[in-house]
């Protein structure tokens, strides 16, 4: 098993970024020129082979899904899944077999025939080249979830894989460029989409209570500090070896994707270019010198060119509306997406708790007010789903309504919420922000990886106009 773990790891790319061994990208090729690809790939331009956006697949009835990594998200999915009627659940495939039949057992119901791929590491290219499936669920290391999706596409399958979809801007190219030519959806797994208050205000964008859009602030801000050293919780230390060897905004899609939809990017309006800065490491380096004291495996990772500890990214869009990012997953703060609208007419933030909304410069409504805002101007995917994804669980509910949604328009031939420009183009703020922090925090243009489509493409529907006909299972274990 360890020589299948050693093929796997190689398969996914983390040996070519040198984080095997702890040896970081910077040290092997100048950072200038690791930097000088990245803006050479952002200005690159491809013509459009279809649009994805707005593309209703053909319908099927029961989607065969197909699992591939079920650690901690993985597993639960598998938990959520086996709850949405018409799905089977086909496969389950993990580098560790014990991790992949513990998924197994979190099944719910009945029915499902889940064979176990978990002899090597390349087992996954075996579930991807089965006529058995009809949905791929990636949920492994984010380096590899771009050559699994590319190859479960090039074999027929849909794909929806965790965030972020690529870390590189390459690979945010390849995922479109695939989709579109296969003509197979690639569905970023971004649950926070699916939050009760993002919703609620992204409807309530949409009718016009906020006037026009001037400024969204997005943010993913979780100490996970502890977690990063801990093997059992990030297994082979991937996330750490990330953190070890890029500096910039390494997740940006928590915070973005919400305010890109109310933004209507991709669908009306676009990220034109952004800059990016970072603090410097006052936490991670000082942790590997603490960690090394005790445990000599860490030696490797003392004064590696650790990620600044806070990141502000800042975008501008082709409306002229704004938006801001922070990233920071190693300081003792509370947990927080910052999920803020500013517009011409009224205000809205969560973080701190609970979302509050303001007309104009007056102060937040108060309950009552909210309470009936929230009857008038909830979502139909709230009214249909919200209680019962709240009682299935996950995230408080987002996301099992995220699985549910996607499920739903498969089985219905409808197109699905976020597409693959959705996911290349939030996914691309990373290495794009890398190259700006490396460059005292130069603008850089954002790849338009919908090749001028956005100016037509429409937005997803929020409140079931068709579709919703998918049902909900009761737990028979």
């Amino acid at each position: 098993m360890e020589t299948n773990r050693r093929s796997f790891l190689k398969l996914s790319g983390l040996a070519g970024f040198g984080l095997i061994t702890g040896c970081t990208a910077q040290e092997k090729e100048t950072s200038g020129t690791k930097l000088d690809h990245i803006r050479l790939e952002a200005s690159k331009k491809y013509n459009s082979i279809f649009n994805m956006s707005g593309y209703a697949a053909p319908k099927i009835e029961t989607v065969r899904v197909g699992f591939i990594g079920v650690g901690n998200r993985g597993s639960a999915a598998v938990e959520r899944m086996s709850q949405i009627a018409g799905v089977s659940i086909h496969g389950i495939c993990d580098i560790r077999p014990e991790k992949a039949h513990e998924a197994k057992e979190r099944i719910k119901t009945s029915g499902h025939v889940a064979t176990i791929y978990a002899k090597t590491g390349e087992d996954w290219k075996r579930m991807c080249e089965s006529d058995q499936f009809d949905l791929i669920y990636i949920a492994t290391h984010w380096s590899m979830h771009a050559d699994m999706a590319i190859y479960a596409m090039e074999h027929g399958k849909h794909v929806a894989l965790e965030i972020p979809a690529a870390i590189t801007v390459e690979d945010c190219w390849r995922l479109v460029r695939t989709s579109e030519a296969t003509k197979k959806h690639c569905v970023m797994l971004e649950n926070c989409c699916y939050d009760y208050f993002e919703l609620l205000t992204l409807n309530l964008a949409r009718q016009g209570f906020f006037g026009d859009i001037i400024h969204c602030e997005g943010a993913y801000i979780h100490d996970i500090m502890d977690s990063l050293f801990d093997e059992k919780k990030r297994y082979d230390f991937w996330r750490l070896k990330e953190n070890a060897a890029r500096n910039g905004n390494l997740y940006p899609t928590h915070g973005l994707g919400p305010i890109c939809q109310i933004l209507r990017i991709n669908r009306g309006n676009k990220m034109d270019y952004m800059n990016s800065m970072s603090s410097k490491d006052f936490m991670l380096n000082s942790k590997a010198k603490e960690m090394a004291q005790v445990d000599k495996q860490f030696e490797s990772y003392v004064d590696k060119p650790f990620r600044g500890n806070i990141n502000v990214s800042n975008i501008m869009n082709s409306d002229g509306s704004t938006m801001m990012l922070q990233h920071d997953v190693s300081s003792p703060r509370p947990y927080s997406r910052i999920h803020l609208v500013s517009g011409t007419k009224a205000f809205a933030q969560k973080y701190p708790l609970p979302g509050k909304i303001a007309i104009g410069h007056d102060d937040f409504l108060g309950a009552t007010e909210m309470a009936e805002l929230e009857k008038k101007y909830a979502p139909g995917i709230i009214t249909k789903i919200g209680e019962l994804a709240k009682a299935i669980g996950g995230h408080g509910g987002m996301d099992f309504m995220m699985d549910w949604r996607l499920i739903d328009c498969l089985r219905n031939g409808l197109p699905v919420d976020m597409d693959v420009y959705d996911a290349a183009s939030w996914s691309v703020i990373g290495p794009l922000s890398e190259w700006s922090v490396a460059n005292g925090s130069q603008p850089i243009e954002i790849p338009d990886f919908t090749n001028g489509l956005w100016k037509d493409n429409l937005v997803h529907d929020i409140n079931l106009t068709k579709g919703g006909t998918t049902q909900v299972l009761k737990s028979t274990k």
